[in-house]
């Protein structure tokens, strides 16, 4: 998930999975959303015990690496390296991000929340992330709520390398503002509360592959 200096300037889709989703119900409908959409990556949420998280954890990333799309967990480090996955996302900020990097190694991703504080972004960064995630964006409940604000997106895609993503009570509107100004858009809540998925994902994302 590093952007090359060359590449186009278009934000890429990053795809949480749902909260305490089963893996087998889950399957299918993450390989449809990957034949149908380019996807940067895919998080699983961290939340569960973690017999199930692992059996989530193999699921995701046979289908997830069959397309070439990389997988990152929340916060469990030793389920990321027991099940192959690509790396972890932290929702403690900059907290983990070092000792994560030792344990992972320097090919793995690790990404950072730094919910709406440039500071947490800036030590997460300097801690060595490879993207830091900043959210919500809109009303959801997400971290402590507190809405991250439109410049601080700005600000970080003028003055900071390390890609940044955009998560949290995302819409359409929403999208559109912060295209110009983020790498990755973290979509996941917003479509699987829907009663069909994919048209909630048609009508957010129009990049179809």
């Amino acid at each position: 998930m590093t952007d090359q200096p060359d590449a186009p300037s278009a934000p890429q889709l990053y795809l949480i999975a749902p909260v305490g989703a089963d893996p087998d119900a889950f399957g299918p409908r993450l390989a449809e959303v990957l034949e149908r959409y380019q996807v940067a990556c895919v998080r699983i949420p961290g939340a569960g015990d973690e017999a199930r998280l692992g059996r989530m954890a193999d699921v995701v990333r046979d289908i997830a690496h069959a397309h070439d799309v990389a997988v990152v967990i929340e916060d469990h480090i030793q389920i990321a390296q027991n099940h192959g996955l690509d790396g972890v996302h932290l929702t403690t900020g900059a907290k983990q991000v070092r000792y994560a990097r030792r344990e992972l190694g320097d090919d793995a991703i690790v990404g950072a929340f730094s919910a709406a504080s440039r500071h947490d972004g800036m030590s997460a960064a300097e801690a060595g992330a490879d993207y830091v995630s900043f959210g919500p964006v809109g009303p959801t409940g997400l971290g402590t709520g507190e809405e991250a604000p439109m410049d601080i997106f700005a600000w970080w895609s003028e003055m900071i390398e390390v890609p940044v993503v955009a998560e949290g009570g995302l819409d359409a509107v929403l999208i559109g503002k912060l295209a110009p100004i983020t790498d990755f858009f973290a979509i996941g809540p917003e479509i699987w509360a829907k009663d069909d998925p994919m048209d909630a994902l048609s009508h957010l994302w129009r990049q179809d592959k």
